[in-house]
């Protein structure tokens, strides 16, 4: 008999060992054992779509789960090489429940629950038929009575946890499962019959609707997956071999796919490199499970700064983000902190906890912020920004100074509207939107560290054919400092390895005229 709730076996994690690409993420089971039965055993972790929540579901049930025997399939893989890999291989009795699945396939939506528990409670009489579980008996009595007579403990998974939360606010399958999640996390008697509890979804835990449900839950998410960071999608190491494996550009690939950096890894989307490799294309992969229309829902509310700051990211600039009093719903949002918090959590910016601040991450979405602007009338400017950047990049190529410094006036106006219109950041994001579309063709570099300091902003081409472009900006100096600076302090240096001509753009901003000047010589190498 194949048990789907209670001591599944090891069949879905077999399918995943079987697809074309697998990147081995094993070594999560040694850090999630370290969890085990201690008083950081309620894990919630949080993570965008498609980047592997159920992957590591099933990995953990083939590891976990007594109703299996899956020491052949990981003595092939990291985890077996971890000093804690045998203390918990398939000795613990392991529950997981899919809430999506549940919830889509429930013929009655109020009755899910109630139907839910009493399949499981099938599965327990079957498994524990010396137990006398009473007809209609609950999930968490169902681990007591089986703990008090067994001493036998249970590791708990809910993957899409927070469907319900998100889709049944304030009717009576939301209020039963806030009753539901109460007896199993919030049971002190319970407690001692939980070894591990993993609930996973889209956001953290919600803190206006269940948060005195699962306020003992250590949070791992977008924002900080701390211990876990190397496992929330795909690391630049793990990339690297599938690129020279597959015959892909590397380089291409991390400006389409990378992006979300977490406590020292470079973090790519999984979903897209895994069909980046087998199509050869650098497509808006992941994107293609959604639609744009997340994006422009939310910044349609024109919360203050937000159409400033938008325009700002989807030039390449980074803006501060508030991400502590953001309530973790779909649907309350009070202001543009809250908005950008929640597209981090979707994956359509990139969180830095450094700086505290956010960006689109790569190519890849930002071809959906521009989709989703599009729809949009009050940003019907950034459409002819596009444009405007296509045509700059080839006037700057062609060493037109004059072009190149009266799209910075522009780019300046759009870029400042909520800030100080002389502010050096906004001189900065005024450059990266004027060359909006040099993204498509160039690696942009900022800060980049070179000969004897850092150059403001480098833009590599993909193609050597084309000069790369080393820009140095100025306030209130002049052009020709600025290009004695590039020269001087040798910001070319770095590039030995580039093949092709440099241009030299040194750019000065006039505070009292509110105007740019530009100068652009080109070195020959």
């Amino acid at each position: 008999m194949r048990y789907i709730y209670l001591n599944p076996d090891n069949t879905g994690f077999k399918e995943i060992l079987s697809k074309k690409i697998y990147v081995d993420k094993t070594m999560m089971l040694s850090v999630l054992n370290v969890f085990i039965d201690e008083s950081n055993k309620y894990i919630c972790v949080s993570r965008p779509r498609r980047f592997g929540k159920t992957i590591a579901t099933k990995m953990m049930c083939a590891y976990y789960s007594k109703g299996c025997d899956s020491r052949e399939i990981f003595s092939k893989l990291k985890i077996s090489k971890a000093k804690n890999y045998e203390q918990y291989l398939n000795k613990l009795n392991f529950i997981k429940i899919d809430v999506a699945s549940e919830y889509q396939n429930a013929r009655m939506k109020d009755e899910m629950l109630t139907d839910l528990q009493a399949k499981i409670l099938r599965e327990f009489k079957a498994q524990f038929p010396e137990i006398k579980f009473r007809d209609n008996e609950t999930l968490a009595n169902c681990m007591m009575e089986v703990f008090a007579a067994t001493g036998e403990t249970f590791v708990i998974i809910l993957d899409e946890y927070d469907c319900l939360v998100r889709d049944t606010f304030g009717t009576h399958l939301f209020a039963d499962y806030l009753e539901f999640l109460n007896g199993l996390f919030k049971s002190e008697p319970l407690s001692s019959a939980i070894s591990l509890a993993y609930i996973t979804g889209i956001l953290p835990v919600v803190r206006d609707r269940v948060q005195s449900k699962l306020n003992n839950f250590e949070e791992y998410t977008i924002l900080d997956a701390q211990q876990l960071s190397e496992f929330v999608g795909f690391t630049e190491k793990e990339v690297k071999p599938l690129c020279r494996r597959f015959r892909v550009d590397f380089q291409e690939c991390k400006r389409h796919y990378d992006g979300y950096a977490q406590n020292g890894y470079e973090i790519y989307n999984p979903e897209s490199v895994v069909k980046c490799m087998i199509t050869k294309q650098f497509d808006n992969h992941w994107n293609r499970t959604s639609t744009y229309a997340v994006i422009r829902d939310r910044i349609k509310a024109g919360f203050k700064g937000i159409k400033e700051d938008v325009i700002a990211m989807i030039g390449g600039g980074s803006v501060e983000v508030n991400v502590g009093r953001y309530m973790n719903t779909m649907t309350d949002f009070y202001n543009k902190d809250d908005v950008f918090t929640y597209l981090i959590h979707l994956g359509y910016l990139a969180y830095n906890k450094v700086d505290k601040t956010c960006r689109i991450p790569n190519l890849e979405v930002q071809q959906e912020w521009l989709n989703a602007i599009e729809d949009i009338d009050t940003y019907e400017v950034t459409d002819q920004i596009v444009k405007d950047s296509k045509e700059l990049l080839k006037q700057t190529i062609l060493k037109n100074s004059e072009a190149v410094a009266k799209a910075l006036d522009l780019s300046h106006i759009h870029v400042t509207s909520n800030r100080s219109y002389n502010n050096e950041d906004a001189l900065q994001s005024a450059i990266y939107l004027s060359y909006l579309y040099a993204r498509n063709e160039y690696t942009v570099i900022k800060e980049m560290t070179t000969g004897k300091g850092f150059a403001d902003v480098v833009y590599i081409p993909v193609n050597p054919e084309k000069p790369a472009m080393v820009i140095e900006l100025k306030h209130n100096k002049s052009t020709e400092s600025a290009l004695a600076q590039i020269k001087e302090r040798r910001y070319f240096d770095s590039l030995e390895h580039y093949t092709g001509n440099l241009l030299l753009v040194a750019i000065n901003y006039d505070e009292k005229s509110k105007t740019h000047e530009c100068e652009i010589t080109e070195l020959v190498k």
